[in-house]
């Protein structure tokens, strides 16, 4: 280590870096479905939108924590994988007995803050927990049982932030939650099989009972689902869905985010923009792909102004 490095401001620089990668501040996108509730309610007080941010920042908190306690129980074999062994944890970076203490704290702050904010947020909170103990433990090895948990995580995180906001969730919404993260889960167990092929061994045990249209069929099952519970929802008042009907203004979006994230994992699309792109797809890593894909992120960023100029219209009584 060069004396530049080895300089106290340094060193904490490159602790706080050690640790941005440990928690992995990137998949914190996936609890931006808790700001769902007050975005889908039409709900943007200040009490909705500092509830929905405190939930935000609890799961947060606890799915951190699982992040280091996944890669303490893995410490061994992740030092022996050409990519994992670069992890602070595995590398060292940070110590097992730090990163356990740390991961103590996040799990206690998420749950303690979370029953202080509502009843609700604490037991989803202790919901997603025992969620992911039971996950680690014995359900990411089970066929069907690893997805259905996975999109169990989603619903509990949009469950949490209707919690901390009072907010009552359309039964349309929670199905279309489900399906999507389903989607995303079964995208996900694409491409790892498809890598595991490629690099001749599995990654993971449950991929031995998986095959590519085994998925194929599961995914066309669940998109179906996803755009079916949407338009319900988006069709408005009159099926106990969004608070108007205008609201089916946004379903292109929606129907163009799916087709754009299943040309994204499509075999031959990978192989024409990157033959040498072994993962087979940016699909293994959902998180990054609404920040790296311009055309995922206009359309996200699209949905988000149509239901904001939706949503100011209806409040200045413009449309109904």
């Amino acid at each position: 280590m060069s004396f530049k490095e080895s300089t106290p401001r340094n060193r904490i620089k490159f602790k706080f870096s050690a640790y941005v990668r440990e928690l992995r501040v990137k998949q914190w996108t996936k609890n931006l479905i808790i700001f769902a509730a007050p975005l889908f309610a039409f709900d943007f007080t200040n009490r909705s939108l500092s509830g929905s941010l405190i939930a935000f920042i609890l799961f947060c908190c606890a799915s951190s924590s699982f992040y280091l306690i996944n890669d303490i129980i893995d410490v061994e074999s992740d030092r022996l994988h050409p990519v994992k062994c670069q992890r602070p944890i595995a590398a060292g970076t940070i110590g097992i007995s730090e990163a356990t203490t740390v991961a103590i704290i996040l799990l206690s702050v998420a749950a303690i803050v979370g029953y202080k904010t509502s009843f609700g947020l604490g037991t989803a909170i202790v919901g997603y927990a025992l969620l992911q103990v039971a996950y680690n433990l014995k359900l990411k090895h089970k066929i069907f049982v690893d997805v259905l948990a996975i999109a169990a995580g989603f619903v509990l995180r949009a469950w949490g932030g209707a919690a901390a906001t009072s907010i009552g969730l359309s039964q349309w919404f929670i199905l279309c939650t489900a399906m999507l993260a389903l989607f995303l889960a079964i995208e996900k167990r694409k491409a790892e099989l498809r890598l595991s092929e490629i690099k001749g061994r599995k990654s993971r045990a449950v991929l031995h009972r998986y095959s590519l249209p085994l998925l194929n069929r599961m995914e066309s099952i669940v998109t179906n689902g996803t755009i079916v519970f949407y338009s319900l929802w988006s069709a408005g008042p009159a099926f106990k869905g969004a608070t108007t009907s205008w609201m089916m203004l946004t379903v292109p979006f929606v129907l163009y985010g799916i087709f754009r994230y299943q040309l994204l994992s499509d075999p031959q699309e990978i192989a024409r923009t990157n033959p040498l792109l072994e993962q087979g797809g940016k699909t293994e890593r959902p998180e990054e792909m609404l920040l790296k894909d311009r055309p995922l992120l206009l359309t996200a960023i699209g949905w988000l102004v149509t239901v904001f100029a939706i949503q100011l219209c209806y409040k200045l009584q413009w449309i109904h």
